[in-house]
């Protein structure tokens, strides 16, 4: 388990990490979330010692972190750190020893990345002659080659294609449940909301929600109507306790208390259009995500 615990970090009047507290178990995925310069990626470097915290800690399985297991960690950085002239295999063979693994082991472990990743064939190529997507997953075998206990990502899936994402999703929630601890960053608030089992939204360097996915989902009062009607659009305006979210080409999101008459609701699409469908629920993740930074 990783655990951030109060980490602070400043840089001049900027307030990277504000008394910053939160868990990412093991065998999970959890999504690390919040706007440009909210503090992800100074927390991700924390972890390997890449950022001095002013205050605070960050520790591993309630332990102080060092480099015997940072050693069995493994980061991918936003701002990709491969050498563009260097073969593929001779790069990620190189990057295994710094690990500290023996030659037959690093030489096993990158043949298996390679063969799982579709890049065997690409394996004597310079870097710079793949494709951004195959530089992506050549950066993540560099992450993997250790195996490691926890997998740390920044915008793994940035400049993907959709294959790409699926590909690069299946592959982290199966490294998730060999027991692995992974937590990654990004914008792509659907992807993480079908992906991940936990969350952490972080605003200004302080989280601001952390918890389970589906009970922070459930703990909000407030609930959801997707309505799909045709013919005239209804008027929702009487409907004192709901709100309109979004609305087009008979499409319609309400947001509505608990103790909304959903009857009413039917009851005044039916009225004016054609009810097709109705489907009540809690929020998204991208609604969580915006009540979070907005408060």
């Amino acid at each position: 388990m990783l655990e951030f615990d109060r980490a602070t970090k400043q840089f001049a009047r900027v307030a990277a990490l504000d008394d910053c507290s939160f868990v990412a178990k093991s065998g999970r995925l959890t999504g690390f979330l919040g706007p440009n310069g909210a503090g992800k990626t100074t927390a991700m470097r924390a972890v390997f010692g890449l950022v001095e915290l002013d205050a605070g800690a960050v520790r591993w399985n309630d332990a102080p972190i060092a480099t015997a297991e940072r050693a069995r960690f493994g980061y991918m950085p936003e701002e990709r750190g491969l050498y563009p002239r260097m073969r593929v295999r001779d790069q990620l063979l190189y990057l295994g020893r710094l690990c500290g693994r023996g030659r037959v082991d690093v030489n096993r472990s990158v043949n298996t990345w390679l063969e799982q990743l579709g890049l065997a064939e690409r394996a004597s190529d310079r870097l710079d002659a793949l494709s951004h997507g195959n530089q992506q997953r050549v950066q993540l075998i560099a992450a993997l080659i250790n195996e490691p206990d926890l997998l740390v990502l920044d915008e793994p899936f940035s400049g993907l294609d959709p294959l790409a994402i699926a590909s690069m999703a299946e592959l982290l929630a199966t490294v998730a449940q060999a027991g692995a601890t992974v937590l990654f960053s990004s914008h792509q608030l659907d992807l993480v909301e079908d992906l991940c089992e936990d969350v952490v939204i972080i605003d200004h360097g302080r989280v601001v929600l952390a918890g389970e996915l589906e009970a922070l989902r459930a703990a909000v009062p407030d609930r959801f109507v997707d309505i799909h009607t045709r013919g005239p659009a209804p008027d929702w305006s009487s409907l004192s306790s709901a709100r309109v979210v979004a609305c087009h080409d008979g499409h319609t999101r309400l947001r509505v208390d608990r103790a909304t008459d959903l009857g009413q609701v039917i009851g005044l699409a039916r009225h004016t259009a054609d009810l097709v469908s109705f489907a009540y629920q809690p929020p998204t993740l991208s609604e969580l995500f915006r009540d979070a930074v907005a408060s």
